[in-house]
């Protein structure tokens, strides 16, 4: 597949999913790795994200010198340590050292990583995958476990509501464990970090066909919690989970209805999450082409007073969430990683509620 003289970043997800299956896929990653080095990216700080594409194209055809290079100007091409995909940027530069035989160096290089594994969800996956290449599984499962144990020591306490639940919290000394996490507060644990760690930690003890502990038993019971929260929402029709409000239109909503907090949201940042789960689910359903519904205080209460409902009904909710579907006033999602968030809060979209879609 040619390249453009200039790459933007819809370009680089595109050949992203594409290049493997093209003709010549090395020559797309050298195309690629050009562009970033002869500033012919929309948007230079794609750098980064352009040289991991050519260097995971490289290794998936074992061309390991060459996927080396591009790994080295990968990881140099993001100043920010910060950045969510620097770390997976070099765990593949680590990976690939691996595959060279340079396992001291890559060895050195994930350790360094290490600390990403108490606040990065993504760093499980890229983490343990190169340990899997490095043929060091073992040590993939000893710091998923200290991870998972650390985060589980640093969930809040427990109100005195939780507590009666049932929902227990580790003692120093004793085997990590957790109480019974059921309905919404599993979803919305599940949906973080502790997450990520838990279901990793137990793809690795499967591979190394460890027997089932109680943090494993804790990864079967979030994923199972998971999936039916995901079957009961798949049931529930209409738009109104995609009803969008800018933050000045939320806190005129919330000062208006404060009930409707449980519904919204109680802040921003919790209600543009909400709407951020909800896309994902329609998209990993099959549902395309949906966007957020950006609505408004006085729009909901005017449709509530059309059709004589209390706008804290959710009939009217869904109601004016239809009205403006059929207006076609959606906002266009996803942007691109690195275009500025649907939300208008400013900030690039993986900066902003990307990260909102693990809850």
């Amino acid at each position: 597949m040619p390249t453009k003289d200039v790459l933007s970043s819809a370009d680089l997800t595109e050949l992203r999913q594409s290049a493997l299956g093209a003709a010549n896929p090395l020559g797309i990653a050298a195309e690629v790795a050009d562009a970033a080095e002869q500033g012919r990216l929309a948007d230079p700080t794609d750098a980064g994200k352009a040289l991991t594409l050519a260097a995971e194209i490289a290794e998936t055809r074992a061309k390991f010198d060459a996927a080396l290079r591009y790994a080295d100007r990968a990881v140099a091409a993001y100043p920010d340590d910060t950045d969510p995909d620097a770390g997976f940027a070099r765990a593949l530069h680590a990976r690939i050292l691996f595959r060279t035989g340079r396992a001291d160096e890559a060895l050195a290089e994930l350790t360094a990583l290490r600390p990403l594994l108490d606040s990065q969800p993504d760093a499980a996956a890229y983490l343990s995958a190169a340990l899997d290449v490095g043929g060091r599984t073992d040590l993939a499962e000893q710091w998923l476990t200290e991870a998972v144990e650390t985060a589980l020591r640093n969930r809040p306490t427990p109100t005195e509501e939780t507590a009666e639940a049932g929902t227990t919290e580790p003692v120093a000394g004793e085997a990590v464990t957790a109480g019974p996490v059921t309905g919404e507060a599993a979803v919305q644990e599940a949906g973080g970090l502790l997450f990520f760690l838990l279901q990793q930690r137990h793809r690795v003890r499967r591979e190394l066909a460890l027997p089932h502990d109680q943090n494993d038993n804790l990864a079967d019971r979030l994923e199972n919690e998971l999936f039916r929260s995901a079957t009961t929402a798949a049931a529930e029709p209409g738009p109104a989970g995609r009803l969008f409000l800018p933050e000045a239109e939320l806190d005129a909503l919330l000062s208006r209805w404060p009930d409707l907090a449980e519904v919204f949201g109680r802040n921003w940042d919790e209600h543009r999450g909400r709407v951020q789960r909800e896309l994902v689910r329609l998209a990993d359903s099959g549902r395309i082409g949906l966007g957020p519904l950006r609505g408004s205080t006085e729009g909901l209460a005017g449709f509530a007073g059309r059709d004589g409902a209390d706008p804290t009904d959710e009939s009217a909710r869904a109601g004016y969430a239809t009205e403006l579907a059929e207006r076609g006033t959606q906002l266009r999602w996803p942007p691109e990683r690195n275009e500025a968030c649907w939300c208008g809060s400013g900030l690039k979209y993986k900066k902003c509620c990307l990260p909102r879609t693990r809850g």
